[in-house]
Protein backbone atom coordinates (compact mmCIF):
# COMPACT_ATOMS: atom_id res chain seq x y z
CA UNK A 1 0.00 0.00 0.00
CA UNK A 2 2.90 2.30 1.01
CA UNK A 3 4.33 1.89 -2.47
CA UNK A 4 1.43 2.42 -4.06
CA UNK A 5 1.06 5.63 -2.44
CA UNK A 6 4.74 6.62 -3.40
CA UNK A 7 3.92 5.75 -7.36
CA UNK A 8 0.66 7.15 -7.36
CA UNK A 9 2.21 10.46 -5.92
CA UNK A 10 5.29 10.54 -8.15
CA UNK A 11 2.78 10.07 -10.87
CA UNK A 12 1.04 12.87 -10.11
CA UNK A 13 4.23 15.39 -9.90
CA UNK A 14 5.43 13.86 -13.45
CA UNK A 15 1.98 14.94 -14.26
CA UNK A 16 2.37 18.67 -13.05
CA UNK A 17 5.86 18.59 -14.37
CA UNK A 18 4.46 17.90 -17.85
CA UNK A 19 1.75 20.88 -17.34
CA UNK A 20 4.22 23.33 -16.64
CA UNK A 21 6.84 22.23 -19.15
CA UNK A 22 3.94 23.77 -21.38
CA UNK A 23 2.22 26.40 -19.69
CA UNK A 24 2.57 28.60 -16.85
CA UNK A 25 -0.56 29.57 -14.64
CA UNK A 26 -0.50 33.01 -13.56
CA UNK A 27 -2.81 33.73 -10.66
CA UNK A 28 -4.54 36.53 -10.63
CA UNK A 29 -7.45 37.72 -7.28
CA UNK A 30 -9.61 40.64 -8.23
CA UNK A 31 -12.17 42.46 -7.21
CA UNK A 32 -15.51 41.83 -7.93
CA UNK A 33 -16.42 44.36 -9.93
CA UNK A 34 -13.72 43.67 -12.33
CA UNK A 35 -14.99 40.21 -13.39
CA UNK A 36 -16.24 40.98 -16.60
CA UNK A 37 -13.13 43.25 -18.26
CA UNK A 38 -10.41 40.91 -16.57
CA UNK A 39 -12.22 38.22 -18.25
CA UNK A 40 -11.31 39.78 -21.52
CA UNK A 41 -7.89 41.34 -20.57
CA UNK A 42 -6.80 37.79 -19.70
CA UNK A 43 -8.42 36.18 -22.98
CA UNK A 44 -6.15 38.96 -24.81
CA UNK A 45 -3.44 38.28 -22.13
CA UNK A 46 -3.19 34.70 -23.22
CA UNK A 47 -3.74 35.21 -26.61
CA UNK A 48 -0.32 37.83 -26.81
CA UNK A 49 1.50 34.80 -24.46
CA UNK A 50 0.63 31.53 -25.57
CA UNK A 51 2.47 30.10 -23.18
CA UNK A 52 0.07 31.44 -20.31
CA UNK A 53 -2.54 30.08 -18.88
CA UNK A 54 -4.36 33.14 -16.20
CA UNK A 55 -6.33 31.89 -13.54
CA UNK A 56 -8.72 34.49 -12.21
CA UNK A 57 -9.97 34.69 -8.30
CA UNK A 58 -12.60 37.46 -7.85
CA UNK A 59 -14.19 38.52 -4.84
CA UNK A 60 -14.36 41.30 -2.14
CA UNK A 61 -11.00 43.03 -1.74
CA UNK A 62 -10.39 42.35 1.86
CA UNK A 63 -11.46 38.78 1.49
CA UNK A 64 -9.01 38.26 -1.34
CA UNK A 65 -6.35 39.96 1.06
CA UNK A 66 -7.02 37.47 3.89
CA UNK A 67 -6.87 34.46 1.16
CA UNK A 68 -2.92 35.92 0.54
CA UNK A 69 -1.81 36.78 3.88
CA UNK A 70 -2.62 33.34 4.87
CA UNK A 71 -0.14 31.96 2.26
CA UNK A 72 -2.69 31.67 -0.89
CA UNK A 73 -0.62 31.38 -4.21
CA UNK A 74 -0.76 34.54 -5.96
CA UNK A 75 0.77 36.14 -8.27
CA UNK A 76 -1.06 39.26 -8.96
CA UNK A 77 -3.44 41.91 -6.79
CA UNK A 78 -6.18 44.20 -8.29
CA UNK A 79 -8.16 46.26 -5.26
CA UNK A 80 -11.10 48.21 -5.71
CA UNK A 81 -9.60 50.67 -3.40
CA UNK A 82 -6.07 52.24 -1.94
CA UNK A 83 -6.67 51.37 1.49
CA UNK A 84 -6.74 47.66 0.77
CA UNK A 85 -3.55 47.12 -1.11
CA UNK A 86 -2.18 49.96 1.90
CA UNK A 87 -2.52 47.05 4.09
CA UNK A 88 -1.29 44.01 1.84
CA UNK A 89 1.80 46.80 1.60
CA UNK A 90 2.15 46.71 5.35
CA UNK A 91 2.28 43.04 5.41
CA UNK A 92 4.79 43.14 3.01
CA UNK A 93 3.29 41.28 0.82
CA UNK A 94 4.61 43.25 -2.57
CA UNK A 95 7.44 45.02 -3.37
CA UNK A 96 6.16 48.63 -3.20
CA UNK A 97 7.53 49.46 -6.67
CA UNK A 98 5.20 46.61 -8.23
CA UNK A 99 2.43 48.81 -7.28
CA UNK A 100 0.22 50.89 -9.91
CA UNK A 101 -3.44 52.65 -10.21
CA UNK A 102 -4.98 51.41 -13.61
CA UNK A 103 -8.41 52.65 -13.54
CA UNK A 104 -10.82 54.83 -11.57
CA UNK A 105 -14.92 54.18 -10.91
CA UNK A 106 -17.88 55.82 -9.54
CA UNK A 107 -19.87 55.45 -6.53
CA UNK A 108 -23.88 55.45 -7.75
CA UNK A 109 -26.73 54.51 -6.44
CA UNK A 110 -29.15 52.23 -8.33
CA UNK A 111 -32.60 51.14 -8.49
CA UNK A 112 -35.18 48.89 -10.02
CA UNK A 113 -35.31 49.62 -13.48
CA UNK A 114 -38.99 49.31 -12.43
CA UNK A 115 -39.12 51.25 -9.61
CA UNK A 116 -41.57 53.70 -8.35
CA UNK A 117 -39.70 55.91 -5.76
CA UNK A 118 -37.97 59.18 -7.06
CA UNK A 119 -34.38 59.32 -5.62
CA UNK A 120 -32.34 62.10 -6.40
CA UNK A 121 -30.22 62.52 -3.48
CA UNK A 122 -29.06 60.81 -0.62
CA UNK A 123 -31.69 62.50 1.64
CA UNK A 124 -34.69 60.46 -0.34
CA UNK A 125 -33.22 57.01 0.92
CA UNK A 126 -35.88 58.80 3.75
CA UNK A 127 -38.92 58.33 2.60
CA UNK A 128 -41.28 55.70 3.82
CA UNK A 129 -42.03 53.54 1.10
CA UNK A 130 -37.70 52.71 0.67
CA UNK A 131 -37.22 49.77 3.14
CA UNK A 132 -34.21 47.75 2.00
CA UNK A 133 -31.15 49.05 0.76
CA UNK A 134 -28.19 47.17 -0.08
CA UNK A 135 -24.65 47.94 0.96
CA UNK A 136 -21.71 45.90 0.95
CA UNK A 137 -20.26 44.73 4.38
CA UNK A 138 -17.68 48.16 5.07
CA UNK A 139 -15.18 45.55 7.14
CA UNK A 140 -14.31 44.39 3.95
CA UNK A 141 -15.71 45.26 0.63
CA UNK A 142 -14.49 48.59 -0.50
CA UNK A 143 -18.09 49.81 -2.22
CA UNK A 144 -19.55 49.58 1.18
CA UNK A 145 -16.61 51.74 2.76
CA UNK A 146 -17.33 54.40 -0.07
CA UNK A 147 -21.14 53.80 0.88
CA UNK A 148 -20.46 54.69 4.21
CA UNK A 149 -18.21 57.39 3.84
CA UNK A 150 -20.59 59.14 1.99
CA UNK A 151 -23.49 58.55 4.24
CA UNK A 152 -21.33 59.46 7.13
CA UNK A 153 -20.86 62.89 5.48
CA UNK A 154 -24.49 63.36 5.23
CA UNK A 155 -24.85 62.55 8.95
CA UNK A 156 -27.19 60.07 7.53
CA UNK A 157 -25.15 56.19 8.05
CA UNK A 158 -26.74 55.69 11.90
CA UNK A 159 -30.57 56.67 10.42
CA UNK A 160 -30.58 54.07 7.70
CA UNK A 161 -28.84 51.30 9.35
CA UNK A 162 -31.99 49.52 10.12
CA UNK A 163 -32.52 49.82 6.21
CA UNK A 164 -29.27 48.47 5.25
CA UNK A 165 -29.09 44.73 4.02
CA UNK A 166 -25.07 43.66 4.09
CA UNK A 167 -23.98 42.08 0.74
CA UNK A 168 -20.81 40.00 0.49
CA UNK A 169 -20.01 42.02 -2.84
CA UNK A 170 -20.53 44.24 -5.47
CA UNK A 171 -22.05 42.22 -7.58
CA UNK A 172 -24.33 40.73 -4.78
CA UNK A 173 -25.91 44.45 -4.33
CA UNK A 174 -26.28 44.28 -7.98
CA UNK A 175 -28.33 41.05 -8.49
CA UNK A 176 -30.60 41.91 -5.44
CA UNK A 177 -31.46 45.40 -7.18
CA UNK A 178 -31.43 43.64 -10.36
CA UNK A 179 -34.04 40.58 -8.94
CA UNK A 180 -36.12 43.83 -6.94
CA UNK A 181 -35.28 41.76 -3.74
CA UNK A 182 -34.11 45.65 -2.58
CA UNK A 183 -35.43 49.52 -2.86
CA UNK A 184 -31.92 50.39 -3.82
CA UNK A 185 -28.66 49.65 -3.40
CA UNK A 186 -24.74 51.10 -3.63
CA UNK A 187 -22.83 49.97 -6.82
CA UNK A 188 -19.77 51.24 -9.07
CA UNK A 189 -21.16 52.68 -12.54
CA UNK A 190 -19.66 49.95 -14.37
CA UNK A 191 -21.67 47.53 -12.88
CA UNK A 192 -24.57 49.17 -13.55
CA UNK A 193 -23.72 49.51 -16.97
CA UNK A 194 -24.01 45.65 -17.24
CA UNK A 195 -27.49 45.16 -16.10
CA UNK A 196 -28.96 48.65 -17.58
CA UNK A 197 -32.29 46.92 -18.13
CA UNK A 198 -33.11 45.83 -15.01
CA UNK A 199 -31.54 48.18 -13.25
CA UNK A 200 -31.71 52.20 -12.96
CA UNK A 201 -29.22 54.72 -12.12
CA UNK A 202 -30.58 57.19 -9.90
CA UNK A 203 -27.58 59.29 -9.25
CA UNK A 204 -23.79 59.26 -8.29
CA UNK A 205 -23.22 59.30 -4.52
CA UNK A 206 -21.11 62.48 -3.64
CA UNK A 207 -17.58 61.45 -2.47
CA UNK A 208 -14.50 63.13 -1.03
CA UNK A 209 -11.77 60.67 -1.86
CA UNK A 210 -11.50 59.30 -5.68
CA UNK A 211 -12.33 55.37 -6.64
CA UNK A 212 -9.51 54.26 -7.21
CA UNK A 213 -7.81 50.36 -8.15
CA UNK A 214 -4.09 49.72 -7.44
CA UNK A 215 -2.54 46.62 -9.19
CA UNK A 216 0.33 44.68 -8.11
CA UNK A 217 2.79 41.71 -8.29
CA UNK A 218 2.44 39.61 -5.07
CA UNK A 219 5.78 37.74 -3.09
CA UNK A 220 3.36 34.94 -2.60
CA UNK A 221 3.11 33.61 -6.44
CA UNK A 222 5.31 31.34 -7.90
CA UNK A 223 5.31 33.23 -11.38
CA UNK A 224 6.99 36.72 -10.68
CA UNK A 225 8.77 37.43 -13.89
CA UNK A 226 5.73 36.42 -15.41
CA UNK A 227 3.57 38.72 -12.88
CA UNK A 228 5.61 41.88 -13.49
CA UNK A 229 4.88 41.60 -17.20
CA UNK A 230 0.69 40.88 -16.49
CA UNK A 231 0.79 44.56 -14.38
CA UNK A 232 2.51 46.12 -17.17
CA UNK A 233 0.05 44.61 -19.62
CA UNK A 234 -2.79 46.03 -17.72
CA UNK A 235 -1.11 49.46 -17.80
CA UNK A 236 -1.05 49.50 -21.70
CA UNK A 237 -3.31 50.82 -24.44
CA UNK A 238 -4.63 47.55 -25.23
CA UNK A 239 -5.69 46.73 -21.85
CA UNK A 240 -6.69 50.07 -21.24
CA UNK A 241 -9.24 50.39 -24.15
CA UNK A 242 -10.61 47.43 -22.78
CA UNK A 243 -11.48 48.73 -18.82
CA UNK A 244 -12.69 51.84 -21.49
CA UNK A 245 -15.10 49.55 -23.18
CA UNK A 246 -16.57 48.21 -19.82
CA UNK A 247 -16.45 52.15 -18.30
CA UNK A 248 -13.74 52.33 -15.96
CA UNK A 249 -11.68 55.59 -16.44
CA UNK A 250 -8.36 55.67 -16.94
CA UNK A 251 -5.63 56.20 -13.86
Amino acid sequence: MHMSLVTLFGAALLATAAVSATAAELVVSAAASLSDAFKEAAKTYETEHPGVKVALNFGASGMLLQQIAKGAPVDVFASADEETMDLAQKQNLFAAASRRNFVRNSLVLIVPADSKFHVKRLEDLGQPGVTRIAISNPASVPVGRYAQRALETAKLWTVFQPKTIATQNVRQSLDYVARGEVDAGFVYNTDAAIMKDKVRVAFQVPLDVAVTYPIAAMNTGANADEARRFVDFILSPPAQAIFGKYGFLKP
